[in-house]
């Protein structure tokens, strides 16, 4: 079996080829360039590398989210419309999970943070042994999140790189509860995608959607102009 792993899902950018057991190439960065000209150059030279065909490949997995609007609808259709052609499974995976297991085996819980501005982000707690997921991922108010934490009285590990971004709020609620991933371990890795997705089952193609964990700017204004009419 060989899955190809796509991450598209923030800025940063991961890919991974995974024979059986083995990782073949991985390649993941943090430039913060355009996913929708970068990622499908990037798939092939990566396979070119690793001598593997398109007609090799058994299995899809990709990030569904949540983080970037844009960013996971480019990795959810790449991935939808190669499992498509290919007629191989397509298996969907958290964002936050792919994160949170940069942490895995630590003797605490786990806490993923992607950065959705004005307060805000998209977090999810997951247990260090097996990544059992502890509070759901949502979008919140990081501080009403961390209060929620703080009555756990567990070490929290915070891992992502924009975990930095709520680095003064988070030491605020948690103080000596918190503890950091080193920058090796902030970035999301396709590898541990695919490894997620093993343990996964397999989505239908046409129905697999993002997971956003929140409605969009456009979605709000119009909710709230509807509100001010029934007024």
């Amino acid at each position: 079996m060989i899955y190809l792993g796509i991450d598209t899902s923030n800025s940063p950018l991961s890919l991974a080829l995974v024979e059986n057991e083995r990782v073949l190439i991985e390649e993941t960065s943090n430039l913060k360039i355009n996913h929708s000209l970068t990622v499908m150059p990037a798939i092939e030279e990566m396979m070119k590398k690793a001598t593997i065909a398109p007609s090799d490949l058994t299995h899809i997995a990709v990030a569904e989210g949540p983080g970037s609007y844009t960013g996971v609808r480019i990795g959810l259709t790449i991935a939808k419309t190669l499992a498509w052609s290919l007629k191989v499974p397509l298996h969907l995976v958290s964002s936050l999970k792919v994160l949170a297991a940069n942490g895995e085996g630590f003797e605490g819980i786990i806490c993923p943070v992607i950065d959705a501005r004005r307060g805000t982000a998209f977090i999810g707690l997951y247990e260090g042994v097996g990544l059992e997921t502890i509070i759901a991922d949502q979008h919140s108010d990081v501080k009403e999140f961390l209060l929620k934490v703080k009555k756990l009285h567990r070490p929290v590990l915070f891992t992502g790189v924009d975990a930095v971004v709520h680095k003064a709020v988070i030491e605020e609620v948690l103080g000596e509860q918190a503890q950091w991933s080193g920058i090796q371990h902030q970035l999301p890795r396709a590898s541990n995608l695919i490894l997620l997705a093993q343990q996964s089952e397999e989505s239908a193609v046409h129905h697999a959607v993002p997971q956003y964990r929140r409605i969009t700017e456009a979605e709000a204004t119009y909710n709230k102009a509807q509100e001010g009419k029934r007024v």
